[in-house]
């Protein structure tokens, strides 16, 4: 009588457990399982962007007889570890060359004013050709603030008016 007892004991046991996750909705599967691995990955390629802010020498200036300095900044975002060099165009007013840039006057007034483009403080010319006068730096993978001088030095005075050119900054890597 034992045994029957404990017989339906433990075939009550063994229903239970094979029942217990179809009644609960899980599925069970018992052949075993397979897995399978996959390369998540990500090229990385040297680039840089360039972005610049105006140089503004002032709307209220006269008699052009001292020198007028102001400066603006370039920002400049390179891939880690990325050698580059940053140029300065000689602008877009008439008869401009990265020696000897002007701003020209609008309209009919074909008057210039000169002016330099520094790479620091009364240093050497910002210009275009990579190695001579341009300015070079290694990415970091951040942006890195690069400072232009602007002079206009003394100068006979042209008629009134605005004065403009525009410059291109190219970041060569």
């Amino acid at each position: 009588m034992i045994s029957k007892t404990l017989s339906r004991a433990a075939l009550a046991t063994a229903l239970g457990a094979a029942l217990l996750p179809l009644l609960s909705g899980a599925a069970v599967y018992s052949n075993g399982t397979k897995t399978a691995t996959f390369d998540v990955t990500l090229t990385i390629i040297a680039d840089c962007t360039i972005a610049a802010n105006a140089l503004n020498f002032g709307s209220a200036q006269g008699v052009l007889a001292t020198a007028v300095n102001t400066n603006t900044t370039l920002s400049v975002t390179c891939t880690n570890t990325t050698p580059y060099n940053v140029g300065l165009s000689a602008g877009t007013g008439t008869g401009s060359t990265v020696a000897s840039r002007l701003l020209s006057g609008t309209g009919a007034n074909t008057s210039t004013v000169s002016y330099t483009l520094k790479q620091s403080s009364g240093g050497a010319n910002w210009g275009t050709t990579q190695g001579t006068d341009t300015v070079s730096g290694t990415g970091t993978g951040s942006s890195q603030t690069l400072t232009v001088y602007g002079n206009i030095p003394a100068q006979a005075t042209p008629q009134p008016d605005a004065y403009k050119s525009t410059i291109t900054a190219t970041v060569y890597f």
